[in-house]
């Protein structure tokens, strides 16, 4: 990207799973358009896999653990951060979680439990990684959740993870209230189906890319890069005017009413 968009300005990115992560491609473009970075990382697996992506950064970024299902290391991520900086630009927030049978048995099979859990990583976080965050906004600041259209509609298996993210959109809204007269904006990118780590999870992945290269406006698949540039966009002052807002990055797929009904079978399947 190189675009400068972002020059002078410090981050945080929370969610880099490997080098297919939507929240590495965001990485990669924030720090293209002249952006530091802080990343988190959650046990000693992503510690040293989110370790080799940084060291093929042009400049060094620090990374620290959190687990944002505890409010405790969220506060000690966010105190080695401020040892690292008085003041903060921006977050991205790429983070759900759901468990594999959840997404395999009928949604109303979901046992309480694991309902919870799915809100808690997969929305909650949102919340309390952003009152953390908050108080280091002193110039204003962005914030970026990403999300996906099964918050909107019934995607098949989705499940628990549609209503997580239904709960991470709203909330996303309800925080651009609260924080606006700071300056600081909330938004999330809705990004269409792509190859992740999280992804591969859900069953019938293959099936609903195929599907929805069919029939997309664009005719084609989204990619992390594109989900990355609009993230920038978000971030930057460019959109300075933009909060609370869903933005879609998934070449129109979400603009349809229905589809043909062979191709609406294959993806239920």
């Amino acid at each position: 990207m190189n675009s400068g968009l972002l020059a002078g300005k410090r981050g945080v990115v929370l969610g880099v799973a490997n080098e297919k992560s939507i929240a590495w491609a965001c990485a990669r473009a924030c720090v293209d358009a002249g952006a530091s970075l802080i990343f988190s990382y959650q046990g000693e697996v992503l510690e040293k896999r989110v370790g080799k992506l940084i060291e093929t950064l042009p400049r060094p970024a620090p990374m620290f653990p959190c687990d944002v299902g505890l409010d405790d290391e969220i506060e000690a991520f966010f105190l080695r951060v401020e040892e690292q900086w008085d003041s903060l630009d921006f977050v991205i927030h790429s983070l759900a979680f759901a468990e594999k049978d959840d997404l395999k048995n009928p949604f109303f099979q979901t046992p309480r439990a694991n309902f919870a859990k799915a809100l808690d990583i997969s929305a909650y976080s949102l919340v309390a990684v952003t009152r953390r965050a908050a108080p280091l906004f002193k110039h204003g600041g962005s914030i970026v959740a990403m999300t996906y259209y099964g918050a909107e509609k019934v995607v098949p298996h989705y499940n628990v993870m549609g209503v997580a993210k239904a709960a991470l959109e709203m909330s996303a809204r309800y925080l651009a209230v609260d924080l606006g007269p700071q300056n600081i904006r909330v938004n999330c990118v809705s990004a269409g189906p792509i190859r992740t780590l999280s992804a591969s999870a859900i069953p019938g992945m293959r099936q609903l890319l195929d599907v929805n290269q069919r029939v997309t406006p664009l005719r084609r698949n989204t990619d992390a890069e594109e989900v990355a540039r609009s993230t920038v966009y978000l971030l930057s002052d460019l959109a300075s005017g933009v909060t609370g807002e869903v933005l879609h990055v998934d070449c129109g797929f979400h603009v349809l009413g229905l589809f043909a009904a062979e191709e609406e079978k294959e993806l239920a399947e």
